[in-house]
């Protein structure tokens, strides 16, 4: 990352994390929000106790799970036979809550925050003709079954406890950075700017993307604090859900920030083609 990108990195986050706190973001994110949490009461209401019953029985008849279970009667700790389900029912279901997150967010905030982001500090920021969907619809859904195939791939390196807290907000950076970074250009660059710019700078917005999964994170830590977060985990994921969506959020407007900076810099700057990789459609 040169110089001047990194200024305009720290400088793009400073005004998210300003914008963060402007009453119609709040009503903006609260769609995403509502749509999520419903989507994890539901689940958890249907699905939880069946998921239990189906991840203990599959423990039970797995060697090592068996193993693992008899090895905590011998040692003492056969209460923690109780938690060990609820563990692996959350360790495998709140990824894939987030990434249902991330992409409402995506869908209902990021053209809404980038609109706002140009009206306020780039009015002048010309726009281009509506754009077709099936880009970013193919976009979207290629980068999501991608985040989910490495999931799955990476799900053996999740019983190394640092890797299985890591390994999903990781993905859910890349996948940030796939999907709101090309949604936040769709109003304002065309179809070959768009995608020239997120390979010029792509550095510095998967390192938006990245910083922003791990923020998210962060709300793993919950299911750690006590055998009670996961007894309840039905109704704190909502509290996760929230969380998420307030990361993602954040992310769509530290995106916005930064690209429209970036649009709005081209036609001044010298060299623009090739600090920038693109010029205002």
């Amino acid at each position: 990352m040169t110089g001047t990108a990194a200024r305009l990195w720290l400088d793009s986050l400073r005004r998210a994390c300003g914008y963060c706190l402007l009453p119609r973001v709040f009503l903006w994110s609260l769609v995403p929000m509502l749509l999520t949490s419903l989507l994890a009461l539901l689940l958890g209401w249907w699905f939880w106790e069946p998921a239990l019953d189906a991840v203990q029985g599959a423990l039970e008849r797995w060697a090592l799970g068996a193993g693992v279970l008899d090895w905590l009667d011998a040692v003492g700790a056969g209460a923690l036979r109780s938690v060990i389900a609820p563990l692996v029912v959350v360790a495998l279901t709140v990824p894939l809550l987030a990434i249902a997150s991330l992409l409402a967010v995506a869908l209902f905030m990021t053209r809404r925050v980038t609109r706002l982001v140009a009206q306020r500090r780039f009015p002048a920021l010309a726009r281009c003709e509506p754009p077709a969907p099936w880009p970013s619809i193919t976009r979207v859904l290629l980068s999501t079954l991608l985040a989910l195939t490495v999931l799955l791939a990476s799900l053996p390196l999740w019983l190394i406890p640092p890797l299985a807290l890591l390994v999903p907000p990781l993905v859910w950076g890349w996948l940030a950075w796939r999907v709101i970074g090309f949604e936040a250009l769709a109003e304002h660059a065309s179809p070959v700017q768009r995608r020239r710019l997120l390979r010029v700078h792509r550095w510095p917005l998967l390192a938006i993307g990245l910083l922003c999964g791990l923020l998210a994170g962060a709300a793993s830590t919950l299911w750690l604090l006590s055998a009670a977060a996961l007894i309840y985990a039905p109704w704190l994921v909502v509290l996760v859900m929230g969380w998420y969506t307030v990361v993602f959020g954040f992310a769509c407007l530290w995106f916005a920030h930064y690209l429209m900076a970036v649009l709005a810099a081209a036609p001044v700057a010298a060299g623009a083609d090739s600090r920038f990789g693109l010029a205002i459609c």
